[in-house]
């Protein structure tokens, strides 16, 4: 790799760090980045902390004359772990990453200098606020993302995310809606709205608005906007305004990822999660009698320290109960610092057996609410010559090239593969 080269980027974990990463990218761009790869990192699970180490010592042997920055979730909680990798020259913090004088000065110093600090991260915690970064968006150029909220005040006994990315805070409305009026006008058809604690939003700005009223003042003040989503919310969270929002806003996509974790009460407990069982059957029910087309997602946790079989059949039982369709299946992963690291563990054979099992079911509910949409037309936002998506999120494969970023009607004639299919 030459001084002149562009720098490599590589992301791991959630939208909202690949979101993130397209904020370097542009920022590092605007400083005149260059001879750099830089690595933003994930902390949700141990597997992600040791998936990220093995990456950085693959570019670094494809890339031995670049200069390798860590950033991101892990980065942020064990700085001192990625300073010690032989292969890495800096280590940047989750703030630190989103600054424009960061990679200013990086930009200046193109190769690593004995005096830079190989650690450059500040007190996460000391956060006050969260920039709206205005960025073209990522992803497809059908659909753009933008970041409310950051951080999380909550502190579930399993999650090391808000040591990594500080206590919640939210981007204004007006810059919210100013950066969507910029990305419709660009031809995006979909904006999805993305952060740590999207139900937090609001909590920390003047008069505590709620997500409800920035979900309801996004519809008003962009009308030209076709569809709107929510990245993933906490149903015992939703606020009435949002809750409105969902059952009778058209133009806001009738699909919700909720944060669940498990279907054991015991668990909930123990996990320090704000719900029970009930509850989340409840809402999954009063939001389909409101709006019979509506689909769910969820994560959920097999294995969980102190999860008996019977408990662990609870959680699969949820997944019937509020008729979840799109699974995010975590096998649970000991997080150092956390309360449930020092809970009695499960057995890690029973843990992978238990998120097979749940990854299995996973599939049958995704072939259940596939083969009920064959015969049923669509609005599809197509995302590449013959790729879209439903309203609800599901993928739709196309025989003949359509129009990239448009919306269009079709019939689904059949599925395969957890696809369905146009003739």
């Amino acid at each position: 790799m030459t001084r002149e080269t562009p720098p490599i980027f590589t992301t791991f974990g959630c939208r909202l760090n690949a979101y993130e990463t397209e904020a370097m990218r542009e920022l590092g761009a605007a400083a005149g980045l260059s001879n750099s790869v830089i690595v933003n990192t994930c902390a949700v699970t141990a597997e992600a902390v040791r998936s990220a180490k093995q990456r950085i010592r693959k570019l670094r042997r494809e890339n031995p004359g670049a200069r390798l920055i860590v950033t991101g979730c892990a980065a942020q909680i064990e700085p001192d772990t990625f300073a010690a990798m032989p292969e890495v020259d800096l280590v940047v913090g989750n703030l630190e990453k989103m600054q424009g004088d960061t990679w200013n000065t990086l930009a200046k110093a193109p190769d690593f200098i004995g005096d830079t600090p190989r650690i450059m991260v500040d007190n996460i915690m000391s956060a006050t606020e969260t920039a709206g970064h205005l960025i073209d968006g990522f992803g497809t150029r059908a659909r753009a993302y933008v970041q409310v909220q950051n951080g999380c005040d909550h502190r579930c006994t399993f999650c090391i995310i808000p040591f990594g990315r500080g206590n919640s805070r939210s981007v204004p409305a007006g810059v919210v809606v100013e950066q969507i009026q910029r990305l419709v006008d660009k031809g995006f058809n979909e904006i999805v709205l993305t952060g740590v604690d999207m139900t937090s939003w609001g909590a920390d700005l003047p008069a505590t608005p709620r997500l409800g009223d920035l979900v309801q003042r996004i519809l008003r003040l962009v009308p030209d906007l076709a569809r709107l989503r929510i990245s993933s919310i906490d149903s015992i969270e939703a606020d009435p305004a949002l809750i409105d929002a969902i059952t009778s806003e058209q133009r806001l996509m009738p699909h919700l990822h909720l944060s669940l974790q498990a279907g054991d009460n015991m668990i909930l407990k123990r996990m320090k999660r704000r719900h029970n069982r009930d509850d989340a059957i409840q809402f999954c029910t009063d939001m389909r009698r409101a709006r019979p087309d509506i689909i769910f997602g969820a994560d959920i946790i097999a294995g969980f320290p102190t999860e008996t079989d019977e408990m662990f059949e609870n959680s699969l039982k949820l997944v019937a109960e509020c008729d979840l369709t799109w699974l995010h299946v975590f096998p649970y992963s000991a997080r150092i610092g956390t309360p449930a690291a020092k809970m009695p563990p499960v057995h890690g054979r029973d843990i992978k057996e238990r998120a097979a099992r749940l990854r299995s079911l996973g599939e049958v509910q995704v072939a259940k609410h596939l083969t009920a949409q064959i015969g049923k037309t669509h609005n599809i936002l197509i995302e590449s010559n013959n790729m879209g998506r439903t309203e609800t999120f599901s993928e739709v494969h196309f025989t003949n090239d359509q129009p990239v970023g448009k919306i269009v009607q079709a019939v689904i004639s059949r599925h395969k593969d957890a696809k369905l299919h146009v003739a």
